[in-house]
This record gives C-alpha cells, structure tokens and sequence, in this order.
C-alpha cells in the first residue's frame, strides 16, 4: 500500500441500486479526478459537493454520513469508500442522485469489480500519507479502538462477539493491500438480525433492506438460502467498514488499527481522536522517484497538510 504516486480510476462507471436504509433508488457514477481531489461526492439532484473528511462527518450510528454546511446529506458511504482505500485510490468524484449510496448486495464487491473493469491509474503527484506517531485509543462500555504506530503500512485487527450460535466471537488481521482487500473483505456483506428490523423500521433505517442485501439472523442461524460466502463473513465485514470509516482521516493511514466490538461510530470516534491531537500524526509525502527508506517502504518527507487532509 505504500505506493510512490497518486491515483485515480481509469474511466467512468455507473452502478445503480437501493439505499439499505432509505429504501431509495439512487444512480451512482465514479470518475477520474485530478491530484489532491480526494473523494468528492456530488449531489446531483441539489448540485451540492462534499468531500470525504473528517469535517463532513454527519453522523455514524448505523452508517457513515456526510454534509457539509449548505448542502444534503449523503449516507452509508462507507463501503465505497473502504473500496477506495483498500484499492489504494486516492481521487475521485463521485456523482449520486439521491441521498445514499446504493447497497448493492451489501459488501464492497460490485464497487471492485466496476474499478477493475476500468483500472487504477497513477498521477505524476507524489502520495502523501498519515503516519501515526503514538497509540490513540478510544474505550466504550463494552469494547475499544485504537490506532498505533506502524511503519509498514496499514494494518487491522479486528474482533467481534456476538451472543450468536452463528457468530460468537471472531477475530480478522491482515495487512492491507490491493489483493487483500479483493480477495479477503470485498465480498463481506452486512448484517442484522430479525429481533432488530421493527425496531430500526420505527426509527427511519433499514427500509431497504433484504435478503439480497443483508445477512439475516433469526434465534436458529443465518436465514440466507446462499449461506455465508466466508466462515468468519461477520468480522470480514466489520473489518472491510472500518477500512471504509478510517478513509475519513482524508489520507492513507500508515498505522495499526486495533478493535474489538467496534463499529461505525467508535470507528470515527478514533479518528476524530487522531485528527484532535496533532502530536499524534505526521503528513508525509513520497519522495520521486521512489528511494528505500529505513522507515518503511518508500522514501517520506515531512510536508504541508493539502487542504483535503486533516487540518492542523
């Protein structure tokens, strides 16, 4: 993941579907963007943009939501984005015509295999990166997240405990590249259990949802007739949102992030806990051409934040 340059993808893609919450159609469109776009999302239908920071942060109970000041919302962003970051691309624009990103069939795989259709292309503008200088952790009643110090580029451990037979307790750690974001979280999909669904009815989320979107749990086990596409697909997912929710931090993350009974919002809990210190993390941009560095894998130097990053 230490890559020397900026991205972007190759071309335009469009996908449409349903938003899991809204129950709403939206149509979504990717496009290139040029160095230090970062991911824009632009509202269509309002002709209002926002970009994927920190700042923008709306909301982040069920889902990750974005507005900025004068503009709607845009919701239940984060497989998208953790299909960004987990395939390295830093700009994009990303064009939508209703207030939440479709679902699709609740993983991040449909967005990864648009990509791949299209590529990943480099930019001639160096990368820059968020180097976590020190541990930053963030407890609640019953579990915690933290992000620490790692030079080798981003790391996730990931544990999850449900008072489930279907889950229980699980724990995913990995690396993350390119390939193991295709080949270990894509494909993991949301889940809920039936107990909840009049519940989240009454308070406005879930509309959309169903057995083509969403792993559904009963008293007895998973209610898919397809079963499950991973043993471990429950932590596979949490581990793939918080790729997605971490993106919030505007940069690629060099540093290893730890949870366990996280979610959503203590996964922007531990961002906005970063991005509050400002002795905890550095910006550093790739040197070109690329030279070996003793501290990781590429060679950094210090540099001004741009103005998508986290602010100073």
């Amino acid at each position: 993941m230490n890559a020397v340059r900026q991205t972007t993808i190759g071309d335009v893609v469009t996908l449409s579907g349903v938003g899991v919450h809204s129950g709403k159609e939206a149509r979504l469109s990717l496009a290139p963007a040029p160095a230090d776009t970062g991911i824009l999302f632009h509202r269509t239908d309002s002709s209002q943009s926002v970009r994927a920071s920190r700042q923008a942060v709306r909301g982040s109970d069920l889902a990750t939501v974005l507005r900025d000041e004068n503009g709607p919302a845009v919701s239940t962003v984060e497989h998208l984005l953790a299909c960004f970051a987990g395939l390295g691309i830093d700009n994009a624009h990303v064009e939508i015509d209703g207030p939440e990103v479709p679902i699709l069939d609740g993983s991040a795989g449909e967005f990864v295999a648009a990509i791949d259709d299209v590529g990943v292309v480099e930019i001639a503008a160096p990368r820059r990166y968020l180097r976590v200088l020190k541990t930053i952790r963030v407890e609640t009643e019953t579990g915690f997240g933290e992000l620490s110090p790692y030079d080798a580029g981003f790391r996730l451990e990931v544990e999850i405990d449900f008072a489930h037979a279907a889950i229980g307790r699980q724990r995913y750690a990995a690396t993350l590249s390119p390939d193991v974001f295709r080949k270990e979280l894509a494909a993991a999909r949301t889940f809920g259990f039936v107990a909840d669904v009049e519940r989240l009815w009454q308070a406005g989320y879930a509309l959309g949802a169903s057995l083509d979107n969403t792993i559904c749990l009963d008293t007895n086990g998973v209610l898919n007739t397809t079963g499950l596409r991973f043993a471990d697909e429950f932590v596979r997912h949490k581990a793939m949102d918080a790729v997605g929710d971490l993106a919030i931090s505007g940069l690629p993350l060099m540093a290893r992030f730890r949870s366990y009974k996280g979610g959503h919002k203590l996964n922007f809990a531990v961002v906005d806990a970063l991005l509050s210190d400002r002795s905890a993390y550095e910006i550093v941009e790739a040197k070109l051409p690329a030279r070996r560095s003793v501290r990781g894998n590429v060679g950094l130097v210090d540099v001004a934040v741009p103005a998508y990053a986290p602010e100073l």
